[in-house]
């Protein structure tokens, strides 16, 4: 498998300033500027991971995915040449503005248009978040994930799983299709939900505490109208999130708490607890599947389904004390 990590998101506006704001004050980003057309921002250590470009059309959108090195791009590039996918070489002033040594660019059967790269530029000096958080889990797992609007998922499947490599993590059949993808330990780097139409579902940005996410959600309520889904938690990911409408017109999902895979020996399956465990409201969703998506809320509580807290070193304490009732839930009483 070439592909190791969704490394950069680029998006065509008219209007900077929105996406500044939105970037820094809402999701904690750092604005680096680019000149008068583009605006991009940092996550971490890379020079870059989201770039906004005036010169591009409102709703044209690329997404970067990272390799290894020369070697690895050349021959995901052949690959892709010899399963009939038209294939460009990235000249060397396309790959400067995107911070990195090379890049080819096609595209997926819905005409996403994808872009596989190597050798990711650091910048010079530490991330400065846009508001007061604790930072952003990215690393190898890339900068996060990026979900789909698809009329047909059937039509998409072959290309991501066996052209490209995507390992399949779990899937919806109700109240929608969707199929979670990965390429590295992160549960997902990309989704398919069949909705009957092209586009960019949402992207997604995982954050280092969930009080980051918290305090934003906070912010997100002195705008109620900016919340596209309320503060809920997934059971396939177990990510605690909410999603925000976005300047572009499409949501972004701020979370925490993923759950990680195992590239190469996971075994996928249907998730029928959700599509999320609690919260969530989707405004977004018709009122029929709005309806059904809640029911299927209220049975998975009724029903007692938990999932276990995902958390990294340094990010949580172990409680003092024993609850006998709990004890007794875990058979340890």
């Amino acid at each position: 498998m070439e592909m190791q990590a969704l490394g950069y998101v680029g998006i065509g506006a008219s209007d900077l300033s929105d996406w500044t704001d939105f970037a820094t004050n809402w999701l904690g980003m750092q604005v680096v500027e680019r000149g008068n057309a583009v605006r991009a921002f940092r996550m971490d250590d890379r020079a870059q991971r989201l770039i906004v470009d005036r010169s591009l059309a409102d709703g044209d959108r690329y997404f970067g995915w990272e390799v290894a090195d020369a070697a690895a791009l050349d021959a995901l590039g052949a690959r892709l040449e010899a399963a009939g996918v038209t294939v460009r070489r990235g000249p060397s002033a396309l790959a400067e503005a995107r911070c990195v040594r090379g890049l080819i660019s096609f595209a997926d059967p819905a005409g996403n248009r994808l872009e596989a790269f190597y050798g990711a530029a650091l910048a010079d000096d530490p991330f400065k978040p846009g508001r007061s958080i604790s930072g952003f889990r990215t690393g190898p797992l890339g900068m996060g994930h990026a979900v789909f609007h698809v009329k047909n998922i059937d039509d998409l499947m072959g290309f991501y799983h066996e052209t490209l490599g995507f390992g399949i993590s779990d899937y919806i059949l109700t109240p929608f299709r969707a199929f979670f993808l990965h390429v590295n330990p992160r549960h997902h780097s990309v989704a398919l939900i069949e909705t009957g139409r092209q586009d960019l579902h949402h992207l997604m940005v995982e954050l280092f505490s969930l009080d980051d996410v918290g305090q934003g959600y906070d912010i997100a309520l002195g705008e109620p109208d900016r919340i596209a889904t309320t503060l809920g938690r997934h059971p396939n990911d177990a990510v605690t999130s909410y999603y925000l409408k976005s300047p572009g017109g499409f949501m972004l999902e701020c979370g925490w708490g993923g759950k990680e895979v195992t590239p190469g020996s996971w075994t996928p399956s249907e998730v029928t607890v959700g599509p999320s465990l609690w919260g969530h409201d989707r405004v977004w969703l018709s009122d029929e599947q709005r309806a059904q998506a809640r029911a299927m809320r209220l049975k998975a509580a009724a029903d007692g389904q938990r999932m276990p807290v995902q958390v990294i070193d340094g990010n949580y304490q172990r409680m003092a004390g024993v609850c006998p009732w709990w004890d007794g839930v875990r058979g340890r009483g």
